[in-house]
């Protein structure tokens, strides 16, 4: 039976909130009768930040993570190796491999992985930036660090064959993560250990 409620205000708002990953429709309800809760000062603040946000977030112009300037803290931090490259998926694989602390190079962020069952090729993702910065130079070695599954092992190869005319290395992150895990859901010493025993890549 559909829900009913009392305002049209109330069900917009459950719509709106129901619509982000992993809220149910219930969960939505509880959400927005906790905003309706608080004090006027509190929800300007959510409103604000969550508008700041949207208008004002950058992504770095070398390795795509999110930042609140054109070249992000890591990029821009002098003590990281930037002959070292660590390729992932998404922002959350970069903040899941910066707290295990076990990793001092930088990253390059696909934004996703090649999957053609979702209708996401290679020119879909940040391969071709990942590749002219591999050809500009400084780059040595370059690390999958892709989640264990079919898509993430497809990216991995077809990088790979980008790549295999530059004198790098290629290596991935050791497989103490089971096939099919996701990387940023991997706990921290499990993923600090795979990013230090790496291995090449091909020998995997």
């Amino acid at each position: 039976m559909e829900q009913q409620y009392p305002s049209h205000l109330l069900e917009k708002a459950v719509s709106e909130f129901s619509r982000l990953p992993g809220i149910g429709r219930k969960t939505s309800l509880r959400l927005v009768l906790h905003i309706l809760r608080q004090p006027d000062k509190d929800v300007e603040n959510f409103i604000s930040a969550i508008s700041h946000l949207k208008n004002e977030v950058k992504y770095c112009k070398v390795c795509h993570n999110i930042s609140d300037t054109d070249i992000c803290p890591i990029c821009g931090d002098p003590r990281r190796d930037e002959s070292t490259v660590c390729v992932v998926e998404n922002i959350q694989d970069v903040m899941a491999i910066e707290n295990t602390q076990q990793y001092h190079g930088v990253y390059h962020v696909l934004g996703g992985i090649i999957s053609p069952m979702d209708g996401i090729g290679p020119g879909d993702i940040e391969i071709n930036s990942l590749v002219k910065r591999v050809a500009d130079g400084g780059v040595k070695e370059v690390i999958f660090a892709l989640s264990s599954t079919m898509e993430g092992d497809t990216t991995n190869f077809y990088i790979s064959r980008r790549l295999s005319d530059y004198d790098i290395k290629l290596s991935v992150i050791a497989r103490g993560i089971s096939v099919g895990d996701e990387l940023e859901y991997t706990d921290e010493v499990t993923l600090g250990r795979s990013i230090v025993n790496r291995t090449p890549f091909g020998k995997s």
